[in-house]
């Protein structure tokens, strides 16, 4: 084989198996999200997690990769469905150009380039899931999944890193602080607002009611999962053994994780007088996020900066969705919005000019306010798109089939009113602490959406 071969084979086994690790933080998502709810719906999360990238994998291949990635200035409009069409990559451009040219930087073959963009439309479906759980019908959140990972994601990513309008005015998102955290942030919020709280989380004139989740031990594993799943996340977004840059972008993944894990435990600790642990997980993940934009752009200290403002912001982002009565019952618009607003905007104040082909510095290296200019337009676009786009999809399937299930169906559990299965089978024998525990919190009646 010549060194160019060996070279595209290298770099095609680095792109599949970070994506493969991309692909495993399913599992961590359904873990995190089952845990931290109640039991009599585990089931029904662990199924939307499942299915919902079957969804992503078909409307990605039929559609949406066309959109994201072939060429175009609002969307990709030169071809591309079903991957029919060229690659243009610099393997073959010398051989024919193709129409994916969103991706013409990366060498490796197009099926490779197809499967690593998949895995990261199918995380931004799993962020909606978590925000709307215990009160949303199962067949309504499916049909939204098509809609985003088919229509709404493939669209915004276009404009980032399809050569849309926000690639070709300079802005850098490395691995999806925008593309994949915002937008499904965004699309959380939207269906947030349209479902409303679950039954008795608000009462009126009183402080919010808990409800704990009832499996740390669920918590703990799918944390750790997506904890590593973003070793392949964000190094793997080079599609190429790039020893410097790989090994630059795990270690600022692993400072800024770690930074916002320790920060996140200690203030929460001071805030309320506890180490929550829920909290502790959900710091690590805004870390995680925060530094995804960033990671290939910053040095190793910036990321230790950049993580340990996310262990403070996500602790006083949760009470704060609490505050404004937005019920998300595992935190995700905390972790996965504000902190993927934020890790665009990190990109401009500590990016370093050369990294990546990054052409300016940021704010706080003495680089202005050229590349902050351009991150913040980012934010703004993108935001107003995907929030406008998804809360008229939300209102769409609200007013066909409807989007919350009954109060009665809330209170007994969605794992049997939805799925007709209980994930804790020995529950319906009778036992007292599980008769309480599917009863939720009750006191107010809100109507069916």
């Amino acid at each position: 084989m010549s060194p160019e071969d060996l070279k595209v084979g290298a770099d095609t086994a680095w792109t599949l198996l970070t994506g493969f690790l991309v692909f495993f933080m399913n599992a961590g998502f359904g873990l995190v999200e089952t845990g931290l709810c109640r039991r009599k719906n585990a089931t029904m999360i662990l199924s939307k997690n499942f299915v919902v990238f079957a969804i992503a994998t078909l409307g990605f291949y039929a559609i949406g990769f066309g959109l994201m990635f072939s060429d175009g200035t609002f969307m990709g409009t030169s071809g591309g469905w079903l991957l029919s069409g060229a690659d243009n990559s610099p393997a073959t451009a010398t051989a024919y150009r193709g129409v994916f040219g969103g991706l013409g930087w990366a060498g490796v073959p197009l099926l490779a380039k197809f499967f690593f963009e998949l895995v990261f439309c199918g995380t931004s479906a799993t962020i909606v899931s978590g925000s709307v759980n215990e009160r949303m019908k199962y067949s309504s959140f499916l049909v939204f999944s098509v809609i985003l990972t088919a229509i709404i994601y493939p669209v915004a990513g276009h404009w980032v890193w399809g050569g849309g309008f926000l690639a070709r005015a300079g802005m850098k998102d490395f691995s999806g602080s925008t593309v994949v955290h915002s937008v499904g942030g965004w699309a959380a919020l939207a269906g947030i607002i349209v479902l409303g709280p679950r039954l008795g989380r608000y009462p009126p004139s009183s402080r919010p009611a808990s409800v704990p989740g009832h499996n740390m031990g669920y918590v703990f594993a799918g944390g750790m999962i997506l904890w590593l799943g973003w070793f392949g996340f964000n190094p793997g977004s080079t599609m190429a053994v790039d020893p410097a840059a790989i090994s630059r972008i795990a270690v600022t993944t692993a400072l800024s994780s770690a930074a916002s894990t320790l920060v996140a435990t200690l203030y929460a600790w001071w805030r309320t007088g506890k180490p929550d642990f829920s909290l502790t997980v959900n710091g690590c993940l805004a870390g995680l996020v925060s530094i995804t934009a960033p990671c290939a752009f910053v040095t190793p200290a910036a990321s230790i900066v950049i993580g340990a403002v996310a262990g403070v912001t996500v602790t006083e982002a949760v009470p704060l969705f609490d505050r404004l009565r937005l019920d998300d019952p595992v935190g995700a618009t905390s972790v996965h919005l504000v902190h993927g607003i934020m890790g665009t905007i990190w990109v401009g104040l500590f990016g370093v000019k050369g990294y990546a082909g990054l052409a300016h510095d940021g704010l706080f290296r003495g680089g202005g306010f050229a590349q902050l200019g351009v991150q913040l337009e980012a934010v703004v676009a993108v935001g107003g798109f995907s929030f406008l786009t998804s809360l008229a999809a939300w209102f769409a399937i609200k007013r066909t089939m409807g989007v919350r299930v009954s109060a009665e169906h809330e209170r007994a559990g969605l794992d049997l009113s939805e799925m007709g299965m209980d994930a804790y089978p020995a529950d319906a024998l009778g036992d007292g602490a599980a008769e309480a525990n599917r009863s939720g919190p009750v006191g107010i009646t809100e109507p069916t959406a």
